[in-house]
């Protein structure tokens, strides 16, 4: 596409250098994908400026660079075109949409937004989809690096889909999470949303957002009108609440949308619009789940039956409140993503359900490095408060001290002695599994699908279930 055409249409850009018939291949934000005639958009993050890149950019085949500023004097015969300050990255998200055909307009586009959930909604709205014709697929923390990807990524992920579902002649759709920060740093930008899904909001990311109401404000850009084009909150909540008030033409989902809820160690059943719907994943918060995508299902136009019996055939979504084994003794083995308070207390209080009358959780669990500090002290009252015995163990402790962090977590518990400290993740699990007797169910939370652990100076193979397996042998 050249250059002017690209550019057409989109506010906020000045051509201040270079010929305007220049061919653009591709937008990057990344030079180490820069190639002959990539457009190479120079965003300012928290800990480096792309600005500084710009050369490198020009000596990897850059056609033309986006700048706030000037940059580089060595242009070459690259063009370059102006942003104002502050309009960066959405231009940029125009940018990635229009130089692979704006995609998302070709898609039928649900994003999903919450603290908590976004991943499992997002596979149940896949698999109703699936039922319904749609050729769907899932965008999220099971498929890359990032929940959300960079806006060029993102796009050229976009367009794929789009062309499969073309090649397969079938409406397209995608079930994206979408998090805070793709949110508030406009990586989503340029993407036509047909559904904007809300599941809770709860507190996380504050080292990053400041304050819950920074972050809820984040959250809540999806749903703007210009945005998404319909709306489903869980309003049980006062975010949720907030957000309805935002967005009253939303489809608002709470436990009355559904009836004869029966929730068992094997999964649950339930009765919406009349229809009697069995979900194999375990726990109230998946009832939860399930009824918010439905939900979208019915957006979707797909007949509500048809929607109902797809919850059916779900597979078990990795690390997400994930049976993996039964020890020796007799006690069931829950891997779980939670690394939230929130998360947590829901995460326990259901494996609370599941015991015998007798018997007992044990949690294993940790709070990652270079994260929101002040949800530490949280994790370690909730666990505490639910649980019978609690191991604290390193998550992915990145550069910080992993004792220190486990001070951290134990600056909120008080008053309760079966609390074990353990460093070693593989050690911790080991000792929960023989802690635990018949009847009981042992808990790991915090890695899930994770399958490498962070440390200062070294990333190392770790995967919870493969080491509960291991450590089971046989038994599991």
């Amino acid at each position: 596409m050249r250059l002017s055409e690209l550019l057409d249409g989109i506010d906020g850009i000045t051509l201040v250098a270079g010929d305007p018939a220049t061919e653009i291949l591709d937008v990057q934000l990344d030079t180490r994908l820069v190639g002959p005639g990539s457009l190479f958009c120079a965003l300012r993050g928290a800990l480096s400026d792309g600005h500084d890149f710009v050369v490198d950019a020009i000596d990897r085949g850059a056609a033309c660079v986006m700048t706030e500023r000037v940059a580089t004097s060595e242009l070459g015969t690259a063009a370059e075109i102006r942003v104002a300050p502050g309009r960066a990255r959405l231009v940029t998200g125009a940018l990635a949409s229009k130089i692979v055909g704006d995609p998302s307009k070709d898609l039928f586009v649900v994003g999903i937004t919450g603290t908590n959930g976004k991943t499992t909604v997002a596979h149940m709205v896949e698999t109703i989809l699936s039922a319904g014709g749609y050729d769907a697929s899932v965008i999220g923390t099971l498929t890359g690096v990032r929940t959300t990807p960079s806006a060029p990524e993102l796009q050229r992920r976009l367009a794929g889909l789009r062309d499969h579902a073309r090649s397969d002649e079938r409406p397209g759709a995608v079930a994206m999470e979408v998090s805070s920060h793709a949110l508030d740093q406009e990586r989503v930008a340029s993407v036509a949303f047909d559904v904007a899904v809300f599941t809770n909001l709860t507190e996380d990311h504050l080292d990053y957002h400041g304050t819950m109401d920074a972050y809820f404000d984040a959250k809540a850009r999806l749903f703007e009108v210009g945005r998404a084009r319909q709306a489903v909150i869980w309003r049980e909540s006062t975010p949720g609440v907030e957000l309805a008030e935002r967005r009253s033409d939303a489809v608002m989902v709470g436990w009355d949308t559904a009836s004869a809820v029966e929730i068992t160690p094997e999964g649950s059943r339930f009765t919406w619009r009349q229809e009697s719907v069995y979900l194999p994943l375990l726990g109230s918060v998946n009832v939860i789940n399930a009824l918010l995508s439905l939900e979208v299902g019915v957006l979707a136009g797909i007949e509500p039956r048809t929607a109902a019996r797809a919850l059916a055939s779900i597979v078990q979504i990795p690390g997400r409140m994930e049976r993996v084994a039964t020890t020796p003794a007799g006690a069931a083995v829950l891997i779980d993503y939670a690394h939230t308070p929130d998360a947590l207390e829901q995460l326990l209080r259901q494996a609370r359900e599941f015991v015998q009358p007798d018997g007992k959780v044990v949690v294993v669990f940790g709070c990652g490095g270079e994260r929101d500090r002040a949800k530490r002290p949280l994790m370690g009252a909730v666990a505490v408060r639910y649980s019978d015995d609690v191991i604290i163990t390193t998550d992915n402790p990145r550069s910080e001290d992993p004792s220190a962090i486990t001070a951290e977590i134990k600056s909120g518990i008080v008053g309760f002695d079966a609390v074990h400290d353990i460093p070693d993740r593989a050690e911790a699990i080991a000792r929960a599994l023989l802690l635990a007797g018949d009847g009981d169910v042992v808990v790991i939370a915090g890695k899930g699908h994770e399958t490498t652990q962070a440390f200062a100076d070294r990333v190392v193979e770790f995967d919870d279930r493969t080491v509960v397996r291991s450590i089971l042998g046989g038994a599991a």
